[in-house]
């Protein structure tokens, strides 16, 4: 389904190309022709200021244009009236009988209603949450993997063929703190006496978590992993981590499709690689110290064995960047552009990063790499995310996820709901700050949009169940009959497909959010008024509206779906 503002753009410039044949106008250099909603109560449904455009290259006044184009402008059957108006924008009305048609239309679409296809015979990626497998799914980390699978869910209704990855490490510094965490509560459970390091500790993660899963290594193995270092249980507790995490996010409908392991870099040689050949293209030198540093910081560093530096300045960059530090580890930033050149080479049409905010260097940094091997970024998306905090009671609440001090997404949601997690994390734009108000999520009443949303499609729902019961069906419906309120909704829901293609191109899903509330907006005050089995509806009237609540119906489910939300057929 191609979004209406597009349709009547690709009118408006088939006129002008006829106009201009006709000699009605000059010649010209024709750029996008802009289509745009009208606000209710005013005249039409769309309306193009194009004509206002075009007068300095034409020469003309934006009337005499818009009438020349309104002039050649082909026949359609979603066009009714067509009005000019000063001073020189065109008005389009919808036919009514098209309008009738899209009740049918969008009941018959089902599922697949809203879809456009924007990104048909393309390939997408989108990479989000990738946390690294130390602990649960903390409600901070939640927004990532909402945001995330927004972005592909949305992609999908764009036409994309869309592959979900995740990127995580089970190695380095914080895996070996695991591991050793693992191992101080395996011991303690089979009572082995061990030191507790100071809840300070930075060396240590204090979740209950790792209480409760060297209880069951214990079960499982006795006390004959006493001698086994580290790594033992840094396994075992990553594999049980990871399962936890994957059942977490199963409970808010997302499911990953590839899980990219860092390490794989290392083994396959993909990050050596990258460094010879940023080498070699001259982006890497070794120094002690920046070299645009004081001679006197030179000297305070001259015992320092040499880092491996990125020139990262010749790509615009303020400073130079690490590469390998001076004991031979690599920072993020290789292992990350090797990552890239991975995903680049892969062929999709489309990179989606979603980060955290306090990642926009490092992000700009492995652009710049893939730039220094002339690798096209063009294609390359970082969407960038704002932490999330908790109000509960009116107060925050304060967390941190190495003191074991959070709340779990499974804990959020027993307290909460799935679908109030879904909603609240989707519906604030990525970048700005958003703090998730418990109390509100939990309320049965209009004042949670979770509940107003998926409240109008109960209503549906309900309808269609006293039909049922009554034996009434919508069968040969004359849906001239409908009222001016049920047309009006009708024109917002054929809103989608635009609201579709923005969220598709700007990668922001809080757009159908805002949309679905928007729907809800007004459908409620609508269906108070216009109903189907009221006393003296005509049973005429009441099969015409049927129909049309068949189609609201089908719009609330897909709106739902698109969120990740359940679709209730009872409240």
């Amino acid at each position: 389904m191609k979004p209406l503002p597009e349709q009547h753009a690709e009118l408006v410039e088939a006129a002008i190309h006829a106009a201009q044949s006709a000699g009605d106008l000059p010649a010209f250099d024709l750029s996008d022709v802009p289509v745009t909603r009208v606000k209710p109560n005013q005249s039409g449904d769309y309306a193009s200021p194009v004509a206002m455009g075009l007068a300095k290259s034409a020469r003309m006044k934006p009337l005499d244009i818009a009438h020349a184009i309104v002039k050649h402008l082909p026949g359609a059957d979603f066009v009714g009236a067509v009005e000019v108006a000063g001073p020189g924008f065109i008005n389009f009305h919808l036919a009514p009988a098209w309008l009738r048609d899209q009740i049918g239309a969008v009941i018959a679409a089902g599922a697949e209603f809203g879809r456009v296809d924007l990104g048909a015979g393309k390939r997408a990626q989108v990479e989000f949450l990738s946390a690294n497998p130390t602990g649960p799914i903390t409600i901070g980390r939640t927004r990532g993997a909402i945001l995330g699978e927004g972005i592909a869910r949305v992609l999908e209704a764009a036409g994309y063929d869309v592959e979900r990855e995740y990127y995580f490490n089970n190695a380095g510094a914080q895996m070996r703190k695991l591991g050793e965490s693992m191992r101080i509560r395996y011991l303690q459970a089979v009572n082995v006496p061990v030191d507790l390091p100071d809840e300070d500790d930075a060396d240590f993660y204090q979740g209950d978590y790792l209480i409760d899963f060297a209880r069951a290594l214990a079960d499982e193995v006795g006390d004959s992993w006493v001698d086994s270092d580290w790594s033992a249980f840094k396994e075992y507790a990553e594999k049980r981590i990871f399962e936890w995490i994957q059942a977490s996010l199963e409970r808010v409908n997302i499911r990953h499709d590839i899980f990219f392991n860092e390490n794989q870099l290392y083994h396959n040689g993909d990050v050596e690689r990258t460094l010879k050949r940023l080498e070699e293209k001259g982006y890497i030198y070794v120094a002690p110290v920046r070299e645009q540093e004081s001679d006197e910081v030179k000297a305070l560093n001259a015992h320092l064995k040499p880092a491996t530096w990125f020139r990262s300045t010749q790509l615009g960059d303020s400073e130079d960047r690490v590469v390998v530090k001076s004991n031979g580890d690599p920072t993020y930033t290789l292992p990350d552009i090797a990552y890239h050149i991975d995903k680049v080479e892969r062929g999709f049409d489309l990179l989606v990063n979603v980060l955290g905010s306090d990642h926009k260097k490092e992000a700009e940094v492995v652009r710049m790499g893939l730039d220094a091997l002339g690798y096209r970024t063009d294609h390359l998306h970082v969407v960038f995310m704002q932490m999330v905090h908790l109000r509960r009671g009116g107060e925050e609440i304060k967390m941190s996820t190495r003191k074991a001090n959070y709340i779990t997404l499974d804990q959020m949601i027993d307290e909460t709901s799935a679908d109030a997690i879904q909603y609240f994390m989707l519906h604030r734009n990525a970048d700005s700050q958003f703090t998730f108000d418990v109390d509100l999520a939990v309320k049965q009443s209009n004042e949670n949009p979770v509940y107003y949303i998926q409240y109008a499609y109960v209503r549906c729902a309900g309808i269609f169940r006293e039909a049922a019961a009554r034996g009434f069906s919508d069968d040969d419906a004359d849906l001239t009959l409908l009222d001016d309120e049920a047309f009006d909704f009708l024109r917002k829901c054929l809103e989608l497909p635009e609201t579709l293609t923005y969220a598709a191109q700007t990668l922001t899903p809080h757009t159908i959010a805002h949309y679905a509330l928007e729907l809800a907006n007004n459908f409620h005050p609508m269906y108070d008024r216009v109903r189907v089995f009221a006393e003296g509806v005509d049973p005429d009237v009441a099969r015409a509206r049927l129909r049309f609540y068949r189609a609201a119906q089908v719009a609330f489910a897909r709106v739902l779906t698109l969120m990740g939300m359940s679709v209730p057929e009872r409240m």
